[in-house]
């Protein structure tokens, strides 16, 4: 995917001066080899921080080479101010390890003290208001250094995409749509630059491409994709057309920018207007890298980049939308999946999930604007979905929120698509995660979250709490346990 970062990881040993300076040199060499021989490149910078001028000249090195995620390895206790100052003026995300002592024989003499010093380079680190990854357990051998850097990786990836991403809007949110209105002041915090525009500005763009030449070329390839109807193949040089307008508009748009998202105007006028549903080719260019949100939901199309960062996988964003019905769940859930029918709900959205995430994905039409916009005649202006149930396996179904205070929070939750068919349209699936009824009531009712969530293949938990984490984000919900209540759930119930 060209649209998140290629990520560079660069390592720095830390000495303090009165500790051995060959001690954290050769401990560094040790994780360096480490993580190449499992994991791949690391740049091992050749200066050792013992002071000030040793961390400006050990900055300088790793930005030469290329460096854009930096681990700094505290050898030994490690020197409290240069250490720390590595991650004030490093411009990007920084990661702290320490070494494990690791025999008897270092122990009589050459001691590192790491264990000591992490716990005064996470002091200094809070006193000069500094962000960074700190791994569960954030001391350890050098092989287990090299799998703390491993699990930094994901991280460092989606915070670098975050740092250089601009989030591309067209027309405000739909008339009553208001959970999808949220304050942008937090996304600069972040870093993201936001442009909005007007559905008028889209629409001018996508008239810009009337016989592009590089409309059949494709439509070929739209038609090679998925199952289309005869019916569905009229509607295909739209489709073209809009898709080449949204890939110049991310080209030409992007500015200072390496990375962009789109958060679009996808109803009720666009079908008028523009002629067509535009879910199948939303799905397209997420599929791409470049996410692009139903709804104007600006943090929906966030929370969908940090996970296509997270994970390097194909994400979607669905509402959390309807229960399963008896029927369904005893004939094909209850007794082959061990969950309760209240820990499943069926994710939904029109049609804006990526042919790779569908089982026998194929072009369809919107059912509930056809009815509503040409309900006597034939689809035409309400084609251009992809429908299909979702393919079962692990998802993560999450998002990152701007409160209307103007605060960020955050949920996380593991769970698995079904493999029950949802006699349903759309884009859907049957959604299992456990505990579900209580998340649902405590966390997604009780703090106010909209219905739309973003969700990423396989079960990305763990790194995707890292990155809220290292943005700040105090609240960070999650799927607890019936063993952990909820502050807001009532114990007698």
């Amino acid at each position: 995917m060209k649209n998140i970062p290629e990520l560079k990881l660069g390592l720095i040993s830390v000495s303090r001066d009165c500790f051995i300076i060959d001690l954290s040199r050769n401990r560094r060499m040790a994780v360096a080899e480490s993580f190449e021989k499992k994991y791949g490149p690391i740049y091992n910078c050749p200066v050792t921080v013992e002071n000030e001028k040793d961390m400006v000249k050990a900055l300088d090195d790793v930005r030469a080479a290329g460096v854009n995620a930096l681990v700094v390895f505290l050898g030994n206790f490690g020197p409290e101010t240069p250490e720390t100052l590595l991650a004030k003026y490093f411009d990007g995300p920084v990661m702290y390890a320490a070494a494990a002592e690791e025999d008897t024989k270092v122990l009589s003499a050459a001691r590192g003290d790491a264990f000591c010093g992490m716990l005064n380079c996470s002091y200094n680190l809070g006193l000069r208001n500094l962000h960074s990854f700190i791994p569960p357990y954030p001391v350890g051998t050098a092989e287990q250094v090299a799998d703390m850097i491993a699990d930094f990786y994901p991280v460092a990836t989606a915070l670098v995409g975050l740092s250089h991403l601009k989030i591309i809007t067209f027309g405000p949110r739909p008339q009553d749509f208001l959970a999808c209105n949220a304050p942008i002041k937090p996304l600069y915090d972040l870093g993201v630059e936001i442009e909005e525009n007007s559905e008028l500005d889209l629409l001018v763009e996508y008239r810009k491409h009337n016989d592009d030449p590089r409309i059949p070329a494709k439509v070929a390839e739209m038609t090679g994709e998925l199952a289309i109807g005869d019916k569905m193949k009229g509607i295909l040089p739209r489709l073209a057309q809009y898709e080449l307008t949204l890939l110049d508009i991310a080209e030409n748009h992007r500015g200072s920018r390496d990375y962009v998202a789109f958060a679009n105007k996808c109803w009720p006028s666009f079908q008028t207007e523009f002629g067509f549903v535009p879910c199948y080719v939303n799905s397209r260019l997420t599929a791409m890298g470049i996410p692009v949100s139903c709804e104007v939901d600006i943090y929906g199309a966030l929370s969908e980049y940090i996970g296509l960062c997270v994970s390097g996988q194909c994400v979607t964003l669905l509402d959390a939308n309807n229960t399963v019905p008896k029927e369904l769940y005893d004939q094909e859930i209850g007794e082959k999946s061990g969950y309760r029918a209240t820990e499943t709900f069926m994710g939904f959205h029109c049609g804006n999930t990526a042919a790779c995430m569908l089982r026998e994905p194929k072009m369809s039409y919107q059912l509930i604007m056809h009815r509503a916009l040409e309900p006597d005649r034939e689809p035409d202006i309400t084609r251009g979905t992809i429908e299909g149930d979702m393919k079962p396996g692990a998802i993560t179904f999450y998002r990152l929120q701007g409160t209307a205070e103007g605060k960020l929070c955050a949920y996380i939750a593991q769970g698995e698509v079904l493999p029950a068919r949802c006699h349903s349209f759309g884009s859907i699936g049957v959604i299992a995660i456990p505990e579900m009824e209580r998340f649902y009531r405590h966390v997604m009712i009780e703090k106010h979250y909209p219905h739309h969530g973003a969700v990423a293949l396989g079960h990305q938990g763990k790194a995707l709490f890292e990155v809220f984490r290292y943005l700040g984000v105090k609240d960070i919900a999650y799927n607890q346990p019936k063993s952990l209540p909820y502050p807001t759930e009532n114990p007698w119930a």
